[in-house]
């Protein structure tokens, strides 16, 4: 999937007469950043063989010089989280540019928020993050609900009214990342209750067949929609976060990352398998046979107006049968680091704020 210094977007398979065919489609720094992450846990020759002859750390470098001209926080973010675990050194430009974000009164995503966080946290021993880390908490912290789930948007509100009180899988994922993280590297209680909330709300809410579901209510705790269900969020993100929990001290959830990764190859919505070897590829995810997004359209709709009201037959008229034959390349990133990164939660706490040299890059 890489190609001239980044990666795409999207590995698509196109069926043309009696034959797939796979076609690499756009170029994204979001990816690009993740995929310096999930290959700094493999060896330099393997990194070499994947990077045309580059390193991780020259991935690294060319992340922040993107990053430094980017309006995309989430970017931004994850070029200065892949500059200091790939490239071990302290981006004070990207820095600087999410402190600005954070301290503004825009609104802003809980994802890019809690990558904020994992950035500064993984940065500090190479210079000053202590503004970034400070910020990210409290505007994470923020947004947590009752029912220990997090929002879409910081604050809710800036997310309308019937999707203020939604909050999707990755919404919680990355906040219990970065709230053990956070733990892990300056003992913190409140941080590590939150990642334990919202970590038991999920899995407590898991599918009979392990499916982690995709948006949920905010409000009380319950499913908004199901469907689709992301591999990446089964064999990559729930454990990396779940991992890192319990490597912070958390609850261990090792049955319900087991029933997770189980769905991969036992997914009773389709009997396509997901996971194809061949092509050295996992199928992006399982979804409705529906109009673009109606469901969750509807979804929104009828728990905005009244939590856990759904309309009934749905799940009949719009079963969930379709294969989305895409890969990105973020999803591998992720499955790298998620199951080849142990030990960095324990760093964290061996490592704290100005043991080491600060060594900070103007770039």
């Amino acid at each position: 999937m890489h190609r001239g210094g980044a990666f795409g977007h999207t590995l698509r398979a196109v069926k043309t007469d009696l034959h797939w065919t796979e076609h690499l489609e756009g170029d994204s720094l979001r990816y690009t950043a993740i995929a310096a992450l999930g290959l700094f846990q493999v060896d330099r020759t393997t990194q070499q063989q994947i990077l045309g002859g580059n390193t991780v750390l020259d991935l690294a470098n060319a992340c922040v010089v993107r990053a430094t001209t980017s309006a995309d926080m989430g970017a931004v973010a994850l070029a200065a989280w892949a500059a200091a675990e790939a490239g071990r050194f302290h981006s004070m430009p990207l820095f600087r540019q999410l402190v600005q974000i954070l301290a503004s009164d825009t609104s802003i995503a809980t994802v890019d928020c809690a990558w904020a966080l994992s950035a500064g946290l993984a940065a500090r021993q190479f210079g000053d993050t202590r503004d970034v880390v400070s910020l990210a908490t409290k505007r994470l912290m923020s947004g947590r609900s009752s029912s220990g789930l997090f929002p879409h948007m910081l604050p809710a509100s800036a997310s309308g009214r019937f999707r203020a009180h939604i909050g999707c899988f990755a919404d919680q994922v990355y906040p219990i990342q970065a709230f053990s993280r956070l733990h892990a590297a300056q003992p913190n209680i409140e941080a590590l209750s939150a990642a334990e909330a919202c970590a038991e709300r999920i899995c407590a809410l898991q599918g009979p067949a392990g499916q982690w579901w995709w948006h949920y209510d905010t409000r009380n705790g319950g499913v908004v929609e199901g469907y689709p269900v992301y591999s990446v969020h089964q064999h990559a993100m729930a454990p990396m976060a779940l991992l890192e929990l319990r490597e912070a001290g958390g609850t261990d959830h090792s049955q319900a990352i087991i029933k997770g990764m189980r769905w991969l190859d036992e997914h009773p919505e389709v009997s396509t398998p997901l996971v194809a070897a061949e092509k050295g590829v996992i199928w992006r995810k399982v979804g409705r046979r529906e109009p673009r997004k109606i469901v969750r359209a509807i979804s929104a709709v009828t728990t905005a107006l009244m939590p856990g009201l759904h309309v009934p037959g749905l799940d009949r008229l719009f079963p969930p049968i379709c294969v989305d034959y895409e890969c990105r390349p973020y999803e591998l990133g992720w499955l790298m680091y998620a199951w080849l990164s142990g030990g960095v939660v324990a760093q964290l706490s061996l490592s704290p704020a100005g043991e080491m040299p600060a060594v900070s890059k103007e770039i």
